[in-house]
């Protein structure tokens, strides 16, 4: 099937392909343990609020929002690794062109339209497959979550990690956790919905297609480039068998690697799901009663006092 929709009376497509089923899913699969995340984490993180109270209670108490928030970050790790995968393939196997990689022009891109924004420039400029602030948005992605597991193994696992570190560690982690997860909650509801949902509505990662009109406004030098024929150009048969023997059984030692590395991850230790019960323990009871000075009867006589001892 074509990548491209063709109106027959104008001879030029009307829309265009631009993500797979693959990258539908993942997208789906993030946006759902995203969701998840957010939706236990928050709760958590502001635990003493009346709603955040009201949250945990209708979702099963705080060890069911754990274990809820857990089984969504192993959701997350595994896209993460999967994406990893599907990433280098590309790079190392197709040789496509490094799309998402921050360049000199998205700086430029960037400067250009906050003058169009605020009227000081009369064009905006022409985007290219993923503008500036698709590769931002990309790139936090990356970041956070490479955050969000390093400070969660800590919390997760908190004897092994001051095995090694010192305990300190355990509450910077959890501010860090807290703080990062925050940050991405708020990110998203107000640039990623604004610019994908409120400004125009996407519908490019849930049908797989953006029309001409879109491309037009948000890639237009993407679309100067397909209509060029300037695309990447497919890979030889041969070449990519040659790439593929390469590559699969690296592919492999290291994804197994991850997986193992996650599984101890999730079942190293079990401390931080469950909730101790509250146990009443007495600050400080003394092993034997407080000895009372004896009462002899006899008076101190001036001279006697501060010598350090009793008249006989």
């Amino acid at each position: 099937m074509s990548d491209h929709r063709r109106d027959h009376k104008n001879n030029r497509p009307t829309s265009y392909k631009r993500f797979t089923r693959s990258q539908r899913i993942e997208h789906a699969l993030l946006l759902t343990s995203f969701t998840v995340l957010g939706l236990t984490g928050i709760p958590q993180k502001f635990s003493t609020a009346p709603w955040a109270v009201w949250m945990i209670g209708s979702m099963g108490g705080i060890e069911m929002v754990r274990v809820i928030h857990r089984a969504a970050a192993v959701v997350l790790m595994l896209e993460t690794i999967y994406h990893g995968g599907v990433v280098t393939y590309r790079i190392f196997v197709e040789r496509i062109r490094l799309t998402m990689l921050p360049t000199w022009r998205d700086v430029l891109d960037g400067l250009q339209s906050l003058g169009y924004n605020v009227g000081v420039v009369k064009q905006k400029p022409a985007m290219p497959r993923y503008n500036f602030g698709e590769k931002l948005e990309y790139w936090a992605v990356i970041w956070g979550t490479a955050v969000m597991v390093i400070t969660g193994f800590m919390l997760w696992n908190p004897i092994a990690t001051t095995n090694w570190l010192p305990g300190e560690f355990i509450p910077a982690a959890l501010a860090a956790h807290g703080g990062e997860g925050l940050l991405a909650v708020l990110s998203i509801v107000t640039w990623h919905t604004y610019h994908v949902h409120v400004r125009t509505f996407n519908r490019s990662m849930f049908s797989g297609r953006i029309s001409r009109h879109e491309m037009e406004e948000e890639h237009a030098l993407e679309l100067a480039e397909i209509e060029a024929g300037i695309t990447d150009a497919p890979v030889a048969p041969e070449a990519l068998r040659r790439r593929q023997r390469l590559f699969y059984p690296v592919a492999v030692v290291i994804s197994t690697i991850l997986l193992v590395g996650l599984y101890f991850f999730v079942t190293y230790e079990q401390t931080a799901i469950s909730t101790v019960p509250r146990q009443e323990v007495p600050v400080f009871v003394p092993a034997t009663p407080t000895p009372e000075p004896e009462q002899t009867g006899q008076r101190v006589l001036p001279q006697d006092k501060g010598q350090g001892h009793f008249p006989g």
